[in-house]
């Protein structure tokens, strides 16, 4: 629970997160690579040891890939609530400082995802920067990317992105696992098919 907040808070909103998904598919590729590779020894020293340590290999990678596919379908159901208490708080820790993780973290996922506030612009009004600037405005990355001038002034909505954040991080991250569980799921059934 809590490493989802830090991952959010500090790794999710970064670009480097891009990265990851291939970083996984490499790793997966060259472990895939060497369960091949020792089964194809095995195969050819005629070595009954070596290809029941082969099966052995396929059947917990082949277990593993199930174990992914039911914890990914029941996390899908449990994100809305772990984003829920980590974006509250995400977003009261804003101080509008890049260097701060938080204010970076809100604001790449305002400009990324076109949204401004939780669940709309006025929640910035709770917050404690919001209290401290007494400007009556919102970060700028609140502002609509067509509009030229934007100041993130409440007063003119219209220039502010009206979606809230909270249902779009919530929408990502059930792609992403939805991409995780069908990877999963594809992994398992070219094994079957192989096997």
């Amino acid at each position: 629970m809590s490493s989802l907040r830090t991952m959010i808070t500090t790794t999710f909103f970064e670009d480097v997160y891009t990265l990851i998904p291939a970083v996984v598919i490499m790793g997966v590729g060259a472990l895939l690579f060497i369960i091949g590779l020792i089964g194809c020894c095995a195969t050819i020293r005629e070595s009954h040891c070596g290809l029941a340590i082969f099966v052995l290999i396929l059947l917990i990678v082949f277990i593993t890939e199930g174990v992914v596919v039911v914890l990914g379908y029941i996390y899908r159901a449990k994100v809305e609530d772990e984003v829920d208490n980590s974006i509250q708080k995400v977003y009261s820790e804003y101080n509008g400082t890049y260097p701060d993780a938080a204010s970076r973290a809100i604001d790449y996922v305002q400009r990324q995802l076109r949204c401004c506030g939780i669940h709309n612009y006025s929640d910035w009004e709770d917050t404690q920067w919001f209290k401290q600037t007494k400007n009556n405005s919102v970060p700028i990355s609140c502002c609509k990317s067509s509009i030229t001038n934007c100041t993130g002034s409440m007063n003119r909505p219209s220039d502010l992105y009206a979606e809230g954040c909270k249902v779009l991080v919530v929408k990502k991250l059930q792609e992403i696992m939805m991409y995780v569980i069908t990877a999963a799921l594809g992994f398992a059934a070219i094994q079957v098919r192989i096997e």
